[in-house]
């Protein structure tokens, strides 16, 4: 057997027969030898599946025999006569599979972290500019013998060398420049001589190369803590100062994947990460890639539904009402509780760096960028910010209202056509789903916007609403649609209704008021299925999401509120989806707060968010919305 796979590992070398050896039949052989009893049997093994792995087209056969688990048990092992050859074989192997960001996941996954080697291959990279003059770390100068170039181009190769005297030897001056010029490179390499560059400085490559290594390796909570406790966040927030642009952009992208946990996010924002984000979105010149990172963190840090989902895991409390109170200090006339539970100065500070006219206004001019992603968060971040009147007075002097007409008036510039090909209809399809998204954020902080009687008087009501009609029979997806149809509530609740019958059929809108919601609402409340009353609800979704003037009034005075909330509590999660969002709908018009209330809505928020069941995000916005 020994013989056999030392052959094999010869042979494996080859990238055909490489191929041929990672065959189903002899793979899984492969990988029995690697609990053989044989040290040398094992290690010949090892070599072989290592030299597979050379060969790309090898992976995906090699993970799914399981190849990884194996060869990582051999680097985790703690036995100290484990062989060195099939360490350094397993180790190769799994590098090479790591290149491949989803195998690397998998590597990750057994508790093995790829870390870039700092050490001598920075030196083998290094291209020192022979042309230009070297300097000493401590600042010395050497001096320059020569002012003119060599005839013969020497000085190219070894500064300061010349030919004055024409009886010299062009040979040995030829073998001398080379010499030179390789002390030099050693003398670079070795940091005892400084080389002008303008390329990336290799420590501040190395220092990439950690940043992006960190990212890379935060794939659950476990490493993202783990992380957090070695002290990465504060050198990675440090680096948000440099002045290279590629390590700044290494850094926020490891803060981006750091901050995806709750714990880690808040100690993110406590070490004073706010400011040089804000800083850097003021750069006029930064990348698209760079933008969409930054604006990523901001928006993490700022979205108040992390901090309030928070707060039902800080203990157990009497009630939900009490916990909430506590939250806010408001059953502790003392101030104690709120001792607690209030915000620290600093971070109170920081965030007002995100205040700042000049962030405002640059925040509202990114809404007319043309990446979709940056217009979503940018949407997301001013939803986060309008929370008081002199936010919304800066929101507004930035002209906030020209921002939400770019994005919801290019729906109708993504329009499919019918006669496009199947390839493009794919492609359009993701461009038509990444503007449902930018649309939903937008109407969102619309509606927030709303809540506030400064920007009501600013903005031309009807157009707003003509706009959002329109993107309610656009073909973006329907979950999209919900907060679309949730706004168009709300500008219904504060200025009446607006005419739109060039919109609707004014015959099917009142068969629809009088007959359809009524019969759904019985529906809903005398099925004897699961099956029958989801269908209903589903439908009354569908319904309420096409905004129809008055459909949630009828709702509402039908006793709509009473069992949609109870469904939430024992439906299916289909229903469960439908339900909540059509309480969303309703939660826009304050009248019908009180029937939310008496209908027990809260504990039953409150229990979607507590199990973490997939609607817990929408149960928040609509537990927000409450006046809990």
């Amino acid at each position: 057997m020994e013989q056999i796979l030392c052959t094999l590992w010869n042979l494996s070398v080859d990238e055909k027969l490489s191929v041929k050896i990672a065959s189903p039949d002899i793979l899984p052989l492969l990988i029995k030898s690697l609990e053989d009893e044989d040290l040398r049997v094992k290690e010949a093994a090892a070599g072989v599946l290592a030299n597979l792995t050379l060969t790309h087209s090898n992976h995906n056969i090699m993970v799914e025999a399981g190849v990884i688990p194996k060869l990582a048990n051999f680097l985790k092992s703690a036995v100290e006569e484990e062989s060195k050859v099939i360490r350094k074989e397993a180790r190769n192997a799994l590098v090479e599979l790591s290149k491949n960001e989803y195998y690397r996941i998998l590597v990750i996954e057994e508790g093995l972290v790829p870390v870039p080697l700092i050490g001598i291959a920075p030196y083998r990279s290094l291209t020192p500019s022979l042309h230009s003059w070297p300097s000493l770390p401590d600042g010395s100068k050497i001096e320059r013998t020569s002012k003119g170039p060599s005839r013969f181009g020497a000085s190219e190769l070894l500064l300061g060398l010349n030919i004055d005297d024409k009886n010299a030897n062009l040979e040995e001056a030829k073998m001398n420049a080379i010499i030179g010029r390789s002390k030099q490179q050693f003398l670079a390499r070795s940091g005892a001589i400084e080389v002008e560059d303008t390329k990336l400085h290799q420590n501040e490559l190395s220092i990439c190369r950690a940043a992006e290594s960190i990212a890379r390796a935060s794939i659950n909570e476990h490493l993202r803590n783990s992380f957090k406790e070695a002290g990465a966040v504060k050198n990675l927030i440090q680096l948000l100062d440099h002045n290279s642009d590629a390590i700044i952009f290494a850094a926020v992208g490891a803060l981006e994947r750091l901050s995806i946990s709750n714990a880690v996010c808040q100690t993110i924002e406590a070490e004073g990460v706010i400011a040089p984000l804000t800083k850097m979105l003021k750069n006029l010149e930064m990348s698209e890639g760079m933008m969409e990172k930054t604006l990523n963190l901001l928006a993490r840090i700022l979205d108040p539904n992390r901090k309030m989902k928070s707060k039902f895991y800080g203990g157990p409390v009497n009630g939900f009402k009490k916990e909430l109170d506590a939250a806010r200090g408001d059953d502790d006339p003392t101030g104690s509780t709120r001792k607690v539970y209030e915000m620290p100065k600093s971070k109170q500070n920081t965030r007002q760096d995100v205040l700042d006219f000049d962030v405002v206004a640059r925040l509202v001019d990114m809404l007319k960028h043309p990446s979709l992603e940056i217009q979503r968060k940018v949407a997301s971040i001013l939803e986060f910010v309008a929370t008081s009147d002199s936010v919304v007075d800066k929101i507004i002097s930035a002209n906030i209202e020209s921002g939400l007409l770019a994005i919801f008036q290019q729906v109708e510039l993504n329009e499919l056509e019918s006669d496009v090909e199947s390839q493009q209809t794919e492609i359009l399809a993701i461009q038509v789903e990444e503007v449902g998204l930018a649309v939903s954020a937008a109407s969102r902080l619309l509606t927030k916007l709303l809540d506030l009687e400064q920007f009501r008087l600013t903005i031309n009501s009807a157009h707003f609403t003509k706009l959002l009609h329109k993107i309610l029979k656009s073909n973006i997806p329907l979950q999209y649609k919900d907060w679309v149809a949730a706004c168009l509530v709300k500008i219904d609740s504060l200025y009446g209704p607006i005419s739109i019958l060039e919109f609707e059929n004014p015959i099917n809108m009142e068969v629809t008021l009088y007959e359809k919601i009524p019969r759904l609402i019985e529906q809903i409340r005398s099925a004897f299925s699961l099956e029958a009353q989801e269908t209903a609800v589903v439908e009354l979704n569908r319904i309420i999401s096409e905004g129809m003037v008055d459909a949630t009034r009828t709702v509402a005075s039908e006793g709509g509120i009473f069992l949609l909330v109870k469904l939430i509590e024992g439906g299916s999660e289909k229903a469960v989806e439908a339900a909540l969002s059509i309480l969303y709908n309703l939660s826009m018009d304050s009248e019908n707060h009180a029937a939310f209330i008496a209908a027990g809505a809260v504990p039953g928020l409150r229990k979607i968010i507590m199990s973490e069941r997939s609607q817990w995000k929408r149960a928040l916005r609509l537990l927000r919305n409450l006046p809990t």
